[in-house]
């Protein structure tokens, strides 16, 4: 059998390792092993995930906690190494951007084990954006890159990469959203928080840049107040951005602060919404699956083919361009359509992909 240690470390990478690991699983020819960095550790954070998702009990759990980027990272190698060393994997497979996938990348490259890289090619083109730096390094060092969207194989494309290592699959998030999502609107979170029937919106923000900035969150809150009084916001706020609300004794009478969701309430929130405004780059993709209007609360996207093609708007992070782009999106609706192969199949064409990178007979 075919061992490789799938990696996940932060809420979206369970929901992209999901599929995969579910299409592994299937196939005697390969031994998926799930490694939990423990970048998200909080139970509310990733442990239900498990559950919601279908995921097994991770193989092994590093439990590198929280830290700044270089402790991190730094961290996870120092933790993954003997795992590797004593797994002896055929390959690594990691996803996304976030800290876990450079430093496991960088920790398979270095010991001569093959690396894939889920959702590669992904570019926002500013590197003030640590992800960024995350995304391009991995993509430099991986053996086989797994695209989601066109603008990805067209980024490798410009970098130089070798076209025989570059397979365009689709979107695993938007297969874990399509498994889940009738089970999701089955969920009681709405008359739970007593908004069964009600118009409203949804609200996530969780970026450094965006939060750790009194002045620019500010800004920002501002606009969401002014939009509330328009459509109410449900704002399911991640412990960081939660800290830096109640340092400001931030409220708003049409904002409703909830704790952290789990991944099928929170599906289920975002089905029913009238639009949705976030920082996150994953829900960018799931809005735009669903056809729910989204405005993006930062200066830049990585996903840029949600803009072209999708629902999504990107609305900067002043006070002025939110509003601004608030009021475009509900004087002139935008309809969009869902990209390719953003189908609900993307883990199957990644499982072909990976027996065709081991020589596997894939009929």
């Amino acid at each position: 059998m075919i061992r490789l240690l799938c990696v996940a470390g932060a809420r979206p990478n369970f929901m992209k390792m999901a599929p995969l690991v579910r299409a592994l699983r299937s196939d005697p020819d390969f031994l998926p092993l799930l490694i939990h960095t423990g970048q998200h550790y909080d139970e509310q954070m990733s442990g239900r995930f498990f559950d919601e998702l279908g995921l097994p009990a991770p193989a092994r759990n590093l439990a590198v906690g929280s830290g700044s980027h270089a402790r991190q990272t730094a961290e996870i190698m120092t933790r993954f190494e003997p795992v590797v060393l004593e797994e002896k994997p055929r390959a690594v497979l990691v996803a996304g951007d976030v800290n876990s996938t450079l430093a496991c990348a960088l920790v398979a490259s270095k010991l001569q084990v093959p690396v894939v890289h889920v959702e590669a090619g992904l570019r926002s083109f500013d590197r003030g954006m640590p992800e960024e730096i995350n995304r391009i390094v991995t993509d430099a060092i991986s053996d086989l890159l797994l695209v989601s969207e066109e603008t990805g194989l067209a980024n490798l494309r410009n970098e130089g990469v070798p076209e025989e290592r570059v397979c365009f699959v689709g979107n695993l998030m938007i297969d874990s959203l399509f498994f889940h999502l009738e089970r999701a609107r089955q969920r009681d979170i709405l008359s739970r928080l007593g908004v069964e029937g009600e118009r409203y919106g949804l609200l996530t923000l969780h970026r450094p840049a965006n939060v750790d900035e009194p002045a620019r969150l500010m800004e920002m809150l501002g606009a969401l107040e002014m939009i509330s009084r328009e459509l109410p916001l449900l704002f399911p706020a991640h412990p960081r951005t939660r800290a830096r609300l109640d340092a400001l004794a931030w409220s708003a009478p049409g904002v409703r602060l909830l704790e952290p969701l789990g991944y099928l309430d929170f599906l289920c929130l975002m089905s029913r919404s009238a639009a949705v405004l976030t920082d996150s780059g994953g829900i960018q993709e799931e809005t735009t699956a669903l056809g729910i209007p989204c405005l993006t609360l930062r200066e830049n996207t990585e996903r840029p083919i949600t803009i072209d093609q999708g629902t999504n708007r990107l609305a900067g992070t002043s006070r002025q361009s939110i509003l601004e782009t608030w009021r475009e999106a509900s004087a002139r609706p935008k309809t969009g359509r869902v990209p390719p192969l953003w189908d609900g199949h993307a883990a199957e064409r990644c499982h072909a992909a990976l027996r065709r990178f081991y020589d596997l007979e894939t009929g």
